[in-house]
């Protein structure tokens, strides 16, 4: 089957079944995989910690949530710009290029004297993350036989794991005992480390010829679409009823750029790869919007310290890791049902969750929940990644894997958004109980649609 604009390459290495990620050929590409996504989840789970020791040394008070936007900003446009290079040249130059700017981004955020410095700075590392983000997907597309891709995806999504566990607590120490300064620079040597272990697959991978560009739009709805992220999430950060108009403001702008930048049917849940799309932002929406409010409410309806109200976060990510890491030895379970199934798990967590909401009821009530929602998703995502790449042809391969990030941080940015406006409207900070109720049991809703809406990513890959 020809696809206009298609990239000729070959497979880079010959599949050997026998070899395992960790082993052989694959031992160093899996290792700087791992490594560059490691780096950037670090960097995105962390750098909360330090921001208010970081902004307040720079003077950079009224900004403070600039930092947050300007990487999301940026990240945008780096997936769109990385999909498009992958597919009409190949990933060698993204996967080259993006912890090339993220490397940059850590360094001038470390030795930024001034507030607007440390803004350039984050607006690299978001460049570097989007670009390399897409790049890898691309490599995994390349590289990886088929029946090693669960695993590889497992790994990817195990990889968000130790961040997720120590990640706030090294910021914080580092911003204790050290400076926040190293909280960037501290990463920046590990990013060239990771480079130098892709570089020898790098080196081996066929020539792509250069193709003509069959979307010409896709810069310009990029920028649109960071405009309407950005409004969005500055919404979510600042709760208001002027916020909220700023947030419909941002859908506006978003509604044409999503023309462009999505598969055709993503919205309307086409069968196939637009489902998929699709199942992408449902999972991170529900799951990732719960999550954002659950340290508030343990903390304001049971009065936990902050560290127990870490605490669910902390064995969600152990569920999700366990999850992922056995969905990678089964590869020969169909994809559409393990999202199928991690779907329902998610809905029963995010649906039990709610129980911390009630001070009667214990808080390590929601502990169980937690856990199995992060189990869900430890299934469900990889499985997500998997599926994509099959229904894929290799010249969309790099547009497919930037629209699905950007979907899944649209659905994440409106479902934590809508959260926002729920404890502004029907709730309060100090007594968030209403709008959490609310919250996990709409979130719960939507991933039961994702349940329902699995079976529509079945089918064969293209070309059959």
């Amino acid at each position: 089957m020809s696809h206009a604009g298609q990239v000729t390459t070959t497979a880079a290495v010959p599949p050997v079944a026998k070899e395992t990620l960790w082993g052989g050929r694959y031992r160093a590409t899996t290792g700087g995989l791992v490594l560059l996504v490691t780096l950037v989840a670090f960097e995105a789970m962390s750098v909360g910690t330090a921001m208010p020791t970081m902004v307040a040394d720079l003077g950079g008070q009224a900004l403070y949530s600039w930092p947050f936007t300007a990487f999301l900003a940026a990240s945008v446009v780096g997936t769109v710009l990385s999909g498009r290079v992958a597919d009409t040249r190949g990933p060698r130059l993204p996967l080259l290029a993006g912890p090339v700017f993220f490397a940059a981004g850590l360094l001038v955020a470390g030795f930024a004297p001034t507030m607007e410095l440390l803004l350039a700075g984050r607006v690299l590392q978001g460049l570097g993350g989007g670009i390399q983000i897409v790049a890898l997907y691309a490599l995994v597309g390349l590289v990886y036989p088929e029946s090693t891709r669960p695993a590889v995806f497992g790994v990817i999504s195990a990889a968000w794991v130790l961040p997720a566990l120590v990640g706030p607590v090294v910021a914080g120490l580092l911003t204790e005992h050290a400076s926040w300064r190293w909280v960037f620079l501290g990463l920046a040597p590990f990013v060239a480390l990771g480079i130098g272990l892709l570089v020898p697959m790098l080196r081996r991978l066929p020539e792509s010829e250069p193709t003509p560009l069959v979307r010409r739009w896709l810069i310009a709805a990029a920028v649109a679409a960071a405009a309407g992220l950005s409004a969005l999430t500055w919404a979510a950060q600042h709760p208001s009823l002027v916020t909220a108009l700023l947030a419909a403001g941002g859908l506006l702008v978003l509604a044409p750029a999503l023309r462009t930048l999505l598969p055709a049917g993503t919205l309307r849940a086409a069968r196939g790869l637009p489902s998929v799309v699709l199942a992408r932002g449902l999972l991170t929406g529900s799951f990732f919007a719960v999550e954002a409010y659950l340290p508030l409410t343990l903390t304001a309806v049971h009065g936990t310290s902050p560290a127990l109200a870490g605490l669910p976060l902390t064995v969600g990510a152990l569920g999700w890791s366990g999850a992922a890491a056995w969905q990678g030895r089964h590869p020969d379970i169909a994809r559409h049902r393990l999202m199928r199934a991690g779907f329902l798990i998610i809905a029963a967590g995010l649906a039990g969750t709610t129980v911390g909401a009630f001070a009667a009821a214990p808080f390590w009530l929601v502990l169980p929940f937690w856990i199995a929602a992060g189990a869900g998703m430890g299934l469900a995502m990889p499985s997500v990644s998997v599926r994509l790449l099959e229904l894929s042809p290799a010249s969309d391969r790099g547009f497919n894997s930037a629209a699905m990030q950007i979907w899944d941080m649209l659905l994440s940015a409106a479902c934590i958004g809508f959260g926002g406006v729920l404890l502004l409207t029907v709730a309060s900070a100090a007594a968030p109980a209403p709008a959490v109720i609310t919250l996990n049991v709409l979130m719960a809703g939507l991933a039961l649609l994702g349940a329902v809406l699995a079976a529509r990513t079945a089918g064969p890959p293209p070309g059959d």
